[in-house]
């Protein structure tokens, strides 16, 4: 009789460990919790040794636990390796791919390219999310982040999509009510719509004019976590807003937001980052590279107002 661990145990038990809770492993893996329990029990008979400790609100990996998530992972990533290697994944992915990426963006720009993904090559599962923080993709188990920002560490890797930079912008009738910011300092003696970004501080904007980088530190009576909120919020009119191209540039086109400050921008890049250990992915190297070129088309900024 084999008494090896299966492989979608060890895949069910890092998925365990990951959310710290079984019904969390369960909605990710999108299984039953029952069936997330069955496998625990069966790998803790395999094993001969528990690996969490349960209580009513929190599951706990046992030190015994923690020795075989390290070594589970790196079976699981060898095997993974090793199917790509000698199969047809490297022409034709398959399997499924975790993506994650900002509320905004991801709803208006990544899902719409990620559905065109799957119709591409059907093959291939998608299970997308999206956050108001930075995710760590290694450690909370994603194989991609499509991230709106040039602040990356530097253990992961990053590809550069498709080129974007942050914009002042203000509805006409703020301008007409408020007047219209002729230098930075001036920022401070206005109303100011402040995103929480998943990279940037609080009511800090850092904004370049050249090679010269100023930081400016705003407030105003509104602010939000969410983009699109900020976004509307300067339209109708409550302040001055720093935010995408890819968001505002068809507002400021349009007549409806109003470039303020023309010379400052900040440098904001749409970037795939994963680990290095998923680097010869043929999923993830698929993905990066469609949404290169899905982006690359429908990202074009239009013309700064000068």
């Amino acid at each position: 009789m084999n008494n090896d661990p299966l492989a979608e145990d060890l895949r069910v038990f890092n998925a365990v460990v990951r959310k710290a809770s079984f019904s969390g492993a369960a909605e990710e893996l999108g299984v039953s919790p029952s069936y997330v329990t069955k496998r625990i029990q069966i790998l803790e008979a395999t094993l001969g040794t528990p690996l969490f400790h349960r209580t009513t609100r929190r599951v706990v990996v046992t030190e015994a636990g923690e020795r075989i998530c390290h070594w589970s992972q790196k079976i699981l990533d060898d095997l993974d390796h090793l199917v790509e290697e000698i199969g047809v994944t490297r022409q034709a992915p398959r399997g499924t791919l975790r993506v994650c990426s900002s509320f905004g963006f991801g709803r208006r720009v990544v899902a719409p390219a990620l559905s065109a993904l799957v119709e591409q090559h059907p093959a291939l599962k998608v299970r997308f999310e999206v956050f108001d923080r930075l995710v760590d993709v290694a450690s909370e188990g994603f194989d991609l982040d499509v991230r709106v920002g040039d602040e990356i560490a530097p253990h992961l890797i990053a590809k550069r999509l498709a080129a974007n930079h942050r914009v002042l912008c203000a509805s006409p009738a703020y301008l007409a009510r408020c007047g219209t910011p002729r230098t930075l300092d001036e920022l401070a003696t206005h109303d100011c719509l402040i995103i929480k970004e998943r990279d940037h501080p609080f009511g800090v904007w850092r904004l370049r004019h050249g090679r010269k980088e100023s930081t400016i530190k705003v407030r105003g009576p509104l602010s939000s976590n969410n983009g699109e909120m900020v976004v509307q919020w300067a339209v109708d009119g409550r302040g001055i807003a720093l935010r995408s191209l890819w968001d505002v540039g068809p507002l400021i086109t349009e007549g409806k937001l109003v470039q303020v400050l023309p010379d400052h921008s900040q440098a904001a890049d749409v970037w795939a980052v994963y680990p290095s250990r998923l680097d010869t992915s043929a999923k993830v190297r698929v993905c990066v590279e469609f949404l290169q070129a899905h982006l690359a088309c429908r990202l074009q900024p239009p013309p700064l107002a000068r």
